[in-house]
Protein backbone atom coordinates (compact mmCIF):
# COMPACT_ATOMS: atom_id res chain seq x y z
CA UNK A 1 0.00 0.00 0.00
CA UNK A 2 1.07 3.18 -1.17
CA UNK A 3 1.99 6.50 1.31
CA UNK A 4 -0.66 8.33 -0.46
CA UNK A 5 -3.57 5.41 0.66
CA UNK A 6 -2.81 7.10 3.99
CA UNK A 7 -2.04 11.00 3.42
CA UNK A 8 -4.95 13.05 3.87
CA UNK A 9 -4.78 16.91 2.92
CA UNK A 10 -6.01 19.71 4.71
CA UNK A 11 -6.74 23.47 3.23
CA UNK A 12 -6.96 26.06 5.63
CA UNK A 13 -9.51 28.72 4.07
CA UNK A 14 -10.00 30.93 7.17
CA UNK A 15 -8.39 33.99 6.85
CA UNK A 16 -10.16 36.91 6.22
CA UNK A 17 -7.52 38.38 3.49
CA UNK A 18 -8.11 42.01 4.82
CA UNK A 19 -4.88 43.39 2.74
CA UNK A 20 -7.26 42.74 -0.30
CA UNK A 21 -9.66 45.02 0.83
CA UNK A 22 -11.49 46.19 -0.76
CA UNK A 23 -11.90 43.25 -3.23
CA UNK A 24 -11.38 41.17 -0.46
CA UNK A 25 -14.48 40.87 2.11
CA UNK A 26 -15.28 38.82 5.08
CA UNK A 27 -17.37 36.58 3.07
CA UNK A 28 -15.54 36.52 -0.06
CA UNK A 29 -11.58 36.88 1.28
CA UNK A 30 -8.73 36.38 -0.91
CA UNK A 31 -8.60 32.98 -1.62
CA UNK A 32 -12.26 33.07 -2.76
CA UNK A 33 -11.11 36.10 -5.64
CA UNK A 34 -9.94 35.40 -9.20
CA UNK A 35 -6.75 38.15 -8.68
CA UNK A 36 -4.81 35.93 -10.96
CA UNK A 37 -6.74 34.14 -13.37
CA UNK A 38 -9.97 32.95 -14.59
CA UNK A 39 -9.80 30.76 -10.90
CA UNK A 40 -9.92 31.70 -7.56
CA UNK A 41 -6.58 31.14 -4.96
CA UNK A 42 -8.48 28.24 -3.88
CA UNK A 43 -9.54 26.35 -6.63
CA UNK A 44 -5.99 26.44 -8.03
CA UNK A 45 -4.58 25.26 -4.51
CA UNK A 46 -7.32 21.94 -4.92
CA UNK A 47 -6.47 21.50 -8.16
CA UNK A 48 -2.66 20.82 -7.72
CA UNK A 49 -3.57 17.56 -6.02
CA UNK A 50 -5.14 16.30 -8.90
CA UNK A 51 -3.87 12.88 -9.90
CA UNK A 52 -2.21 12.97 -6.72
CA UNK A 53 -4.32 11.67 -4.05
CA UNK A 54 -8.39 10.93 -3.80
CA UNK A 55 -10.60 13.89 -3.81
CA UNK A 56 -12.10 11.80 -0.82
CA UNK A 57 -9.31 12.67 1.07
CA UNK A 58 -8.93 16.37 0.43
CA UNK A 59 -10.94 18.59 3.01
CA UNK A 60 -10.83 22.53 3.23
CA UNK A 61 -11.02 23.93 6.97
CA UNK A 62 -13.06 27.00 6.57
CA UNK A 63 -15.78 29.21 8.81
CA UNK A 64 -19.40 29.19 8.17
CA UNK A 65 -19.40 32.94 6.58
CA UNK A 66 -17.38 31.26 3.63
CA UNK A 67 -18.35 27.72 3.84
CA UNK A 68 -21.14 27.68 0.96
CA UNK A 69 -18.80 29.91 -1.62
CA UNK A 70 -15.80 26.97 -1.36
CA UNK A 71 -18.28 24.54 -1.74
CA UNK A 72 -19.62 26.41 -4.90
CA UNK A 73 -15.81 26.45 -5.70
CA UNK A 74 -14.87 23.21 -5.26
CA UNK A 75 -18.14 21.04 -6.16
CA UNK A 76 -15.66 18.09 -6.75
CA UNK A 77 -14.73 17.85 -3.14
CA UNK A 78 -17.21 15.58 -1.27
CA UNK A 79 -19.46 18.24 0.49
CA UNK A 80 -19.43 16.36 3.76
CA UNK A 81 -15.06 16.97 3.31
CA UNK A 82 -15.78 20.96 3.34
CA UNK A 83 -15.62 21.60 7.54
CA UNK A 84 -16.91 25.38 8.97
CA UNK A 85 -15.07 25.73 12.26
CA UNK A 86 -17.64 27.19 14.68
CA UNK A 87 -14.99 29.85 15.83
CA UNK A 88 -12.23 31.46 14.53
CA UNK A 89 -9.22 29.94 16.85
CA UNK A 90 -5.94 30.33 14.81
CA UNK A 91 -3.72 27.81 13.56
CA UNK A 92 -3.53 25.34 16.13
CA UNK A 93 -6.65 24.05 16.86
CA UNK A 94 -6.97 23.93 13.02
CA UNK A 95 -4.57 21.50 13.16
CA UNK A 96 -6.26 19.35 15.75
CA UNK A 97 -9.17 19.27 13.98
CA UNK A 98 -7.34 18.27 10.77
CA UNK A 99 -5.30 15.55 12.74
CA UNK A 100 -8.35 14.18 14.79
CA UNK A 101 -10.57 14.17 11.75
CA UNK A 102 -7.47 12.12 9.56
CA UNK A 103 -7.19 10.10 12.31
CA UNK A 104 -10.69 8.79 13.39
CA UNK A 105 -11.07 7.99 9.45
CA UNK A 106 -7.46 6.40 9.47
CA UNK A 107 -5.63 5.26 12.12
CA UNK A 108 -2.57 5.19 9.88
CA UNK A 109 -3.32 9.09 8.47
CA UNK A 110 -0.37 10.85 7.22
CA UNK A 111 -2.13 14.74 7.28
CA UNK A 112 -0.95 17.81 4.70
CA UNK A 113 -1.62 21.12 5.92
CA UNK A 114 -1.81 23.72 2.79
CA UNK A 115 -3.05 27.80 3.07
CA UNK A 116 -5.46 28.29 0.73
CA UNK A 117 -4.19 31.11 -0.89
CA UNK A 118 -0.56 30.56 -2.02
CA UNK A 119 0.37 30.58 -5.60
CA UNK A 120 2.43 27.65 -6.96
CA UNK A 121 2.92 27.31 -10.84
CA UNK A 122 5.54 24.31 -10.91
CA UNK A 123 2.87 21.39 -10.35
CA UNK A 124 4.98 18.39 -10.87
CA UNK A 125 7.66 19.46 -8.81
CA UNK A 126 5.18 20.63 -6.24
CA UNK A 127 3.62 16.75 -6.38
CA UNK A 128 6.96 15.28 -6.15
CA UNK A 129 8.09 16.96 -3.47
CA UNK A 130 4.76 17.00 -1.25
CA UNK A 131 5.77 12.88 -2.24
CA UNK A 132 9.29 13.54 -0.62
CA UNK A 133 7.88 15.33 2.38
CA UNK A 134 4.88 12.21 2.99
CA UNK A 135 7.40 10.09 2.63
CA UNK A 136 9.54 11.64 5.65
CA UNK A 137 6.35 11.99 7.98
CA UNK A 138 5.40 8.32 7.28
CA UNK A 139 9.15 7.38 7.73
CA UNK A 140 10.17 9.14 10.55
CA UNK A 141 8.69 10.70 13.83
CA UNK A 142 9.41 14.20 12.79
CA UNK A 143 6.77 17.06 11.92
CA UNK A 144 7.89 18.20 8.39
CA UNK A 145 7.62 21.57 6.78
CA UNK A 146 8.52 23.50 3.51
CA UNK A 147 11.36 25.85 3.25
CA UNK A 148 11.61 28.26 0.77
CA UNK A 149 14.78 29.64 -0.67
CA UNK A 150 14.41 33.29 0.26
CA UNK A 151 15.30 35.74 -2.67
CA UNK A 152 15.17 38.72 -1.34
CA UNK A 153 15.54 40.10 2.52
CA UNK A 154 11.71 39.58 3.39
CA UNK A 155 10.56 41.14 6.52
CA UNK A 156 7.11 40.05 6.62
CA UNK A 157 7.86 36.33 6.68
CA UNK A 158 8.62 34.18 9.08
CA UNK A 159 11.88 32.36 9.04
CA UNK A 160 13.56 28.78 9.42
CA UNK A 161 17.08 28.15 10.86
CA UNK A 162 18.22 24.93 9.02
CA UNK A 163 20.94 22.33 10.20
CA UNK A 164 22.66 19.64 7.67
CA UNK A 165 21.05 18.02 4.78
CA UNK A 166 19.55 14.70 5.70
CA UNK A 167 19.08 12.59 2.74
CA UNK A 168 15.98 14.55 1.09
CA UNK A 169 15.62 16.89 4.08
CA UNK A 170 17.51 18.64 6.57
CA UNK A 171 16.26 19.47 10.41
CA UNK A 172 14.81 22.48 11.43
CA UNK A 173 16.99 24.15 14.12
CA UNK A 174 15.00 26.49 15.57
CA UNK A 175 11.76 29.30 14.10
CA UNK A 176 12.56 33.08 13.64
CA UNK A 177 9.46 35.44 13.93
CA UNK A 178 9.48 38.11 11.30
CA UNK A 179 12.62 39.86 11.95
CA UNK A 180 13.69 43.44 11.02
CA UNK A 181 15.38 44.75 7.56
CA UNK A 182 19.15 43.99 9.14
CA UNK A 183 18.00 40.76 10.21
CA UNK A 184 16.30 40.03 6.92
CA UNK A 185 19.85 40.47 5.14
CA UNK A 186 22.34 39.07 7.47
CA UNK A 187 20.08 35.70 7.17
CA UNK A 188 19.92 36.02 3.35
CA UNK A 189 23.86 36.44 3.12
CA UNK A 190 24.39 33.05 5.41
CA UNK A 191 22.49 30.66 3.51
CA UNK A 192 21.35 28.85 6.53
CA UNK A 193 17.88 30.15 6.72
CA UNK A 194 14.46 29.86 4.97
CA UNK A 195 11.17 31.40 4.90
CA UNK A 196 8.03 29.51 6.32
CA UNK A 197 5.97 28.59 4.30
CA UNK A 198 3.13 27.90 6.49
CA UNK A 199 2.48 24.42 5.04
CA UNK A 200 3.21 20.51 7.72
CA UNK A 201 3.35 17.05 7.37
CA UNK A 202 2.99 15.04 10.01
CA UNK A 203 1.61 11.25 11.01
CA UNK A 204 -1.53 11.59 13.22
CA UNK A 205 -0.13 9.92 16.04
CA UNK A 206 3.17 11.98 16.37
CA UNK A 207 1.25 15.30 16.00
CA UNK A 208 -0.91 13.50 18.73
CA UNK A 209 1.84 12.65 21.11
CA UNK A 210 3.50 16.50 20.68
CA UNK A 211 0.55 18.24 21.61
CA UNK A 212 -0.20 15.89 24.54
CA UNK A 213 2.80 16.89 25.65
CA UNK A 214 3.17 20.46 24.72
CA UNK A 215 -0.80 21.92 24.74
CA UNK A 216 -2.46 18.94 26.42
CA UNK A 217 -5.95 20.56 25.47
CA UNK A 218 -5.60 19.94 21.77
CA UNK A 219 -4.23 16.18 22.57
CA UNK A 220 -7.55 15.34 24.63
CA UNK A 221 -9.24 17.23 21.48
CA UNK A 222 -7.86 14.61 19.59
CA UNK A 223 -7.87 11.53 21.43
CA UNK A 224 -11.73 12.43 21.76
CA UNK A 225 -12.60 13.03 18.42
CA UNK A 226 -15.54 11.07 16.76
CA UNK A 227 -16.14 8.69 13.55
CA UNK A 228 -18.75 10.08 11.51
CA UNK A 229 -19.92 13.74 11.37
CA UNK A 230 -18.06 15.47 13.63
CA UNK A 231 -20.81 18.92 13.89
CA UNK A 232 -21.87 18.21 16.91
CA UNK A 233 -18.69 17.48 18.40
CA UNK A 234 -16.89 20.53 16.54
CA UNK A 235 -19.91 22.59 17.82
CA UNK A 236 -19.40 21.70 21.71
CA UNK A 237 -15.77 21.26 22.22
CA UNK A 238 -13.87 23.80 19.14
CA UNK A 239 -14.54 27.62 20.89
CA UNK A 240 -13.15 26.35 23.81
CA UNK A 241 -9.65 25.49 22.68
CA UNK A 242 -6.79 28.02 23.37
CA UNK A 243 -6.14 30.14 20.47
CA UNK A 244 -3.05 30.06 19.31
CA UNK A 245 -0.95 29.65 16.33
CA UNK A 246 0.77 26.15 15.38
CA UNK A 247 3.93 27.56 15.30
CA UNK A 248 4.22 29.20 19.03
CA UNK A 249 2.31 26.35 20.29
CA UNK A 250 3.82 23.08 18.55
CA UNK A 251 6.36 23.72 15.84
CA UNK A 252 8.81 25.77 17.79
CA UNK A 253 8.91 23.08 20.46
CA UNK A 254 8.70 20.10 18.79
CA UNK A 255 10.99 17.14 19.21
CA UNK A 256 12.23 17.16 16.07
CA UNK A 257 11.17 18.88 13.19
CA UNK A 258 12.25 17.87 9.36
CA UNK A 259 11.97 20.63 5.99
CA UNK A 260 12.03 20.02 2.62
CA UNK A 261 13.53 22.71 0.73
CA UNK A 262 11.56 23.88 -1.62
CA UNK A 263 12.04 23.30 -5.64
CA UNK A 264 9.14 24.79 -6.95
CA UNK A 265 8.47 28.63 -7.18
CA UNK A 266 5.89 29.86 -4.38
CA UNK A 267 4.32 33.53 -3.65
CA UNK A 268 2.06 33.55 -0.59
CA UNK A 269 0.22 36.46 -2.49
CA UNK A 270 0.71 38.61 0.64
CA UNK A 271 -0.55 42.30 -0.86
CA UNK A 272 -1.87 43.93 -3.66
CA UNK A 273 2.10 44.70 -4.73
CA UNK A 274 2.40 41.14 -5.60
CA UNK A 275 0.10 40.84 -8.37
CA UNK A 276 2.88 42.42 -10.90
CA UNK A 277 4.69 39.43 -10.47
CA UNK A 278 1.98 37.40 -12.22
CA UNK A 279 -0.08 40.07 -14.15
CA UNK A 280 3.50 41.82 -15.64
CA UNK A 281 3.96 45.77 -16.22
CA UNK A 282 3.72 48.02 -18.58
CA UNK A 283 6.70 49.72 -20.07
CA UNK A 284 5.91 52.22 -17.21
CA UNK A 285 5.78 49.73 -14.68
CA UNK A 286 2.15 50.31 -14.33
CA UNK A 287 0.06 46.49 -13.82
CA UNK A 288 -3.52 47.59 -14.69
CA UNK A 289 -6.81 45.45 -14.55
CA UNK A 290 -10.18 46.27 -16.11
CA UNK A 291 -11.11 49.56 -17.45
CA UNK A 292 -7.96 51.65 -16.27
CA UNK A 293 -5.93 54.08 -18.64
CA UNK A 294 -2.98 55.92 -17.25
CA UNK A 295 -1.18 59.37 -18.89
CA UNK A 296 2.78 59.42 -17.50
CA UNK A 297 2.45 57.55 -14.38
CA UNK A 298 4.85 54.53 -13.07
CA UNK A 299 5.10 52.14 -11.19
CA UNK A 300 0.66 51.47 -10.19
CA UNK A 301 -0.95 48.55 -9.51
CA UNK A 302 -4.38 49.92 -10.69
CA UNK A 303 -7.37 47.47 -10.91
CA UNK A 304 -11.03 47.82 -11.65
CA UNK A 305 -14.21 46.15 -11.39
CA UNK A 306 -16.52 48.04 -13.61
CA UNK A 307 -16.17 52.25 -13.49
CA UNK A 308 -12.98 53.56 -15.32
CA UNK A 309 -9.95 54.40 -13.47
CA UNK A 310 -7.76 57.35 -14.72
CA UNK A 311 -4.16 57.86 -13.72
CA UNK A 312 -2.57 61.05 -14.12
CA UNK A 313 0.99 62.11 -13.25
CA UNK A 314 1.18 59.67 -10.46
CA UNK A 315 3.72 57.08 -8.93
CA UNK A 316 3.80 53.95 -6.73
CA UNK A 317 0.20 54.14 -5.98
CA UNK A 318 -2.36 51.12 -5.02
CA UNK A 319 -5.92 51.88 -6.92
CA UNK A 320 -8.69 49.86 -6.41
CA UNK A 321 -12.05 49.93 -7.62
CA UNK A 322 -15.44 48.43 -6.20
CA UNK A 323 -19.30 49.05 -6.98
CA UNK A 324 -18.88 50.28 -3.17
CA UNK A 325 -15.92 51.22 -1.98
CA UNK A 326 -12.39 52.71 -3.19
CA UNK A 327 -8.93 51.92 -1.79
CA UNK A 328 -6.11 54.85 -2.81
CA UNK A 329 -3.07 53.79 -1.13
CA UNK A 330 1.40 53.76 -1.35
CA UNK A 331 2.46 51.21 -2.69
CA UNK A 332 4.65 51.00 0.19
CA UNK A 333 1.68 51.12 2.60
CA UNK A 334 -0.07 47.88 1.70
CA UNK A 335 0.86 45.97 4.30
CA UNK A 336 -1.16 48.87 6.65
CA UNK A 337 -4.46 48.04 4.80
CA UNK A 338 -5.41 46.05 6.86
CA UNK A 339 -6.08 48.63 10.00
CA UNK A 340 -8.64 50.35 7.79
CA UNK A 341 -10.97 47.52 9.04
CA UNK A 342 -11.97 48.88 12.33
CA UNK A 343 -12.87 52.28 10.59
CA UNK A 344 -14.76 51.03 7.74
CA UNK A 345 -18.68 50.48 7.49
CA UNK A 346 -19.72 47.34 8.30
CA UNK A 347 -21.60 47.25 5.00
CA UNK A 348 -17.97 47.08 3.21
CA UNK A 349 -15.93 44.84 5.91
Amino acid sequence: MSVFDHLHVFIMAGGSGERFWPLSRSKTPKHLLRLLSDRTLIEMTARRLEGLIAWERVYVLTNAAQAAAVRAELPFVPEGNIIAEPEKRDTAPACALATGLARARDPQAICALLPADAMIHNIPIFQKQLATAAQTAASRDALVVFAIPPTFPATGFGYLHLGDEDGETCRVLRFVEKPDLPTANAYLRSGQYAWNAGMFLWRSEVFQREVERLVPALGKFIEDFPAGDPSAYLAERFSALPKISVDYAVMEKASEVQAVRAKFDWDDVGSWTALPEHLGHDDDGNTLRGEVVQHESSNNVAVSSGRLIALCGVENLVVVETPDAILVCHRDAVQDIKKLQPLLPKSVQ
